[in-house]
């Protein structure tokens, strides 16, 4: 893989490939980003030697979502690799990649952070994770295929608790609710999902793509439809009174005083 990417880095050992946010400590996400991860993980599926993926971040977060005080946060028209996409576009590529994908959550994966998580397989995280469906926080809708992806994982009531409150759910309580699927210490995130990844690829490749194919059946085209609704949705609140408030709540870490206008 010598694709220069700028945001990401990426190693292969043995029959594993890691996939490293680089924009520490926050990992904030646009356009680029998701190019570059589904780029590295679509190189991945051409390499026949590589049969896991693991997803892992430099920082102290995971993902912590968009950079909205920065005004396009990268969800606006695209300026990055392909004008005229949209990040989300980007985002359904990650749901159609073969190869398996074990996620290391060490800290916050937040709004579209989550969303990218959501999009691998299984979630290794410690006590330090934080998850978050904070998008009516903002006065915005999910996103990143979240409406599709969150129920799937942890039930639709859970997930409808999850969107409409914006809580945070830490480490214990994500794999107790099934958000998450492995708990260890802080320290031991990366390399505990590294042995995952290790485990899966001791079985045989084309078994498990086979096996991954008939349980992921369906998820990338409900993605795909489910992404299209949500960017209608945040098309419209993006122009209320109440985004920009929560977003100047946010940035001010305050309460927000929503108004429903």
């Amino acid at each position: 893989m010598t694709q220069p990417f700028t945001s990401i880095g990426v190693t292969t050992a043995g029959h594993v490939t890691t996939i490293e946010i680089q924009r520490p400590p926050n990992n904030f996400f646009d356009i680029v980003l998701i190019d570059e991860i589904a780029s590295a993980c679509e190189a991945a599926d051409a390499d026949l030697g590589v049969r896991a993926i693991v997803l892992a971040a430099q920082g102290k977060a995971f993902c912590a979502g968009a950079d909205f005080s920065r005004r396009t946060a990268g969800e606006g028209p695209a300026t990055g690799p392909s004008p005229g996409r949209h990040l989300y576009k980007e985002a359904v590529r990650l749901f159609r990649v073969r190869t398996p994908i074990v996620a290391a959550v060490q800290g916050p994966a937040i709004g579209g952070g989550l969303g990218l998580a959501c999009a691998a397989d299984f979630r290794v995280t410690c006590a330090e994770g934080r998850f978050s469906a904070n998008f009516t926080r903002l006065g915005f809708h999910p996103g990143f295929g979240l409406t599709a992806t969150l129920p799937r994982l942890v039930g639709p009531q859970q997930a409808t608790m999850l969107f409409y409150t914006g809580r945070r759910v830490g480490g214990e309580e994500a794999v107790r609710i099934g958000l998450a699927d492995q708990l260890v210490p802080l320290a031991e995130v990366r390399a505990a999902a590294t042995a995952l990844a290790t485990e899966i690829a001791q079985s045989a490749p084309l078994a498990v793509r086979s096996t991954r194919e008939t349980m992921r059946w369906g998820l990338a085209d409900a993605v795909e439809r489910a992404t299209e609704r949500e960017l209608v949705e945040q098309e419209w609140l993006r122009q209320t009174a109440d985004f920009k408030e929560g977003i100047k709540a946010t940035a001010e870490r305050r309460p927000a005083d929503f108004r429903g206008c």
